[in-house]
């Protein structure tokens, strides 16, 4: 406020969309699921819905596998499924004083092992600008690499040149070299949410094979009269076993 007013116009460069640094926060929930449990999701949330409200459900085992009548059927409870997923997210980072991130990197009828053997060739050489490589990392779900040299003083000229022409093969390849880094959650609060298309089935007696159970329940809830509808996806855990569920983003 002490300083005194001053118009100012922005005359830099504006990247494009794509090119702009992300952060994607992709949910992926791991549940634990009891014995005598089954988890069924609907193609449509109103169909869900209604299985919830009517919350018991008579279940006939036509499957040839019991003889007395009085066990061909059994009742489930239908309970919604509620999942905490993150609603406020702090990440505290720091770049690696060691390492650089190598991505953009050409997709080639190679094993990982291959390419990695020829990123760490090139950049252990101090003609190329690297030094003696102390570790390597492929990650997976992005097709990049990290490398984290054993000197100190190594990755920052590097960064500083953005992209380098590294040979692979008989072609050389535009790469893209990167800060590495690594973050530390400082905060995280959830909330919880409800799966509108997933049902949790509780009570379910071991009273049949594995599959038979899962093809009599996916008969039952598929069928318009019972209020059900098409099923996209069933998982059943027996009785006396546990199984893990994991939710990811619809």
């Amino acid at each position: 406020s002490a300083l005194p007013e001053k118009k100012m116009i922005f005359k830099g460069l504006t990247a494009n969309k794509e090119d702009m640094n992300k952060l994607m926060l992709t949910p992926l929930i791991h549940c634990p699921l009891p014995g005598g449990s089954a988890l069924i999701t609907f193609e449509e949330a109103e169909v869900a819905q209604r299985i919830i409200e009517m919350k018991e459900h008579t279940v006939e085992l036509s499957c040839g596998e019991l003889e007395e009548l009085d066990q061909c059927r059994v009742r489930v409870q239908a309970v919604p499924m509620d999942i905490l997923l993150p609603s406020a997210l702090e990440i505290r980072l720091t770049q690696s004083s060691r390492s650089i991130l190598v991505s953009d990197l050409p997709r080639l009828d190679i094993s990982k092992e291959a390419l990695l053997d020829k990123l760490e060739l090139f950049f252990s050489k101090t003609k190329n600008g690297g030094s003696e490589v102390e570790s390597r990392e492929f990650l997976e779900d992005s097709y990049q690499v990290v490398l984290t040299f054993t000197q100190y003083g190594v990755a920052e000229p590097l960064i500083e040149k953005g992209y380098i022409q590294v040979p692979i093969g008989k072609e050389k390849y535009k790469i893209k070299i990167s800060p590495c880094m690594t973050g530390d959650i400082s905060n995280l609060q959830l909330q919880p949410s409800r799966c509108p298309r997933t049902v949790l089935l509780l009570g379910i007696p071991d009273v049949l094979s594995v599959d038979s159970m899962r093809d009599a329940l996916e008969i039952h809830f598929q069928k318009a009269s019972r209020g059900g509808g098409e099923v996209d996806a069933l998982a059943y855990v027996p009785a006396g076993r546990t199984a893990m569920a994991v939710f990811v983003e619809d």
